[in-house]
């Protein structure tokens, strides 16, 4: 082990653990504002973390030293518990970047008036801490954009739901984009209904679809197609006028599929076919 290292074990021996976590807290206060309410405890994850991996020999000069690891998956969690709970990266960083300053007034004590010693602790002390940083927005930018991806896959799944109109009769109400993603959500989820409900028929219903251009009509076809696989037919409602003539002029064959203006029309449609016939009630 190395000075430097002995240096810092020191500084983080369980007798001087309080006072160092008590200092880190009220640095990152003053320099983040609110902190959440587990700060000091995520810090004395920190502080144990880093003790741990000195005894074992890490390298203060390299963060990729495999016996950080410890440390990193301390910081990792906390990096994603704090993207979970809507901090930012800066926030995150801010908070570890705080310990700097009680360490390297430790070191100072420590050195006294060597200042060369002094200034070559100064430095690899403010390596490690940025490497830690580093780490911790790597890791929270990564857990943002997975939150972020399942966030979408989530609202994929709540802007296409597959709703049962009928007894055998399926609905999947379109509203927005339709793009591949969701395409093949929608497929997915209608194929999957098709199976557990037994319906024999699918209407996708395009009314709340901005414009149809000839990559959405080629994503219809592709899930009317995959409907007819299954041993279903499907409907394709909520063919507007401008549609109609976007269809025509784009030279797109919807020839053997059913096309209604409305979902009522489509409902009707689908009960002829069915075989339900429905009568009002003489008043």
């Amino acid at each position: 082990m190395n000075t430097l290292s002995t240096q810092i074990l020191d500084a983080l021996q369980e007798d001087k653990r309080a006072t160092l976590v008590q200092d880190w807290i009220e640095e990152a206060k003053a320099r983040n504002g609110g902190l959440p309410r587990s700060a000091a405890a995520d810090a004395g994850e920190v502080v144990s973390a880093m003790a741990h991996a000195l005894r074992d020999g890490a390298n203060v000069d390299s963060f990729n030293d495999p016996k950080w690891s410890a440390l990193q998956q301390v910081l990792s969690d906390l990096s994603r518990s704090g993207a979970a709970q809507g901090q930012s990266v800066g926030q995150t960083s801010v908070f570890v970047l705080a310990i700097k300053k009680p360490l390297l007034s430790a070191l100072q004590q420590r050195n006294g008036s060597d200042g060369v010693q002094l200034a070559s602790a100064f430095w690899a002390l403010t390596t490690l801490v940025d490497s830690m940083a580093q780490y911790m927005a790597t890791t929270f930018q990564r857990a943002r954009e997975e939150i972020i991806t399942r966030q979408q896959e989530e609202l994929l799944e709540l802007s296409t739901p597959v709703v049962k109109l009928w007894e055998g009769v399926l609905a999947v109400p379109m509203i927005g984009t339709l793009d591949s993603n969701r395409t093949q959500v929608v497929m997915e989820t209608l194929l999957q209904k098709i199976v557990d409900t037994g319906s024999e028929l699918a209407i996708i219903d395009i009314t709340g679809v901005p414009t149809v251009d000839t990559l959405v009509a080629q994503h219809l076809l592709k899930t009317v197609t995959a409907i007819r696989l299954m041993g279903a037919d499907c409907i394709i409602s909520g063919i507007r006028p401008q549609i109609a003539q976007t269809i025509v002029h784009l030279g797109i064959d919807l020839q053997g599929i059913s096309t209604k203006a409305s979902l009522a029309d489509a409902l009707s449609l689908a009960l002829q076919r069915t075989g339900w016939r429905i009568t009002r009630q003489a008043s």
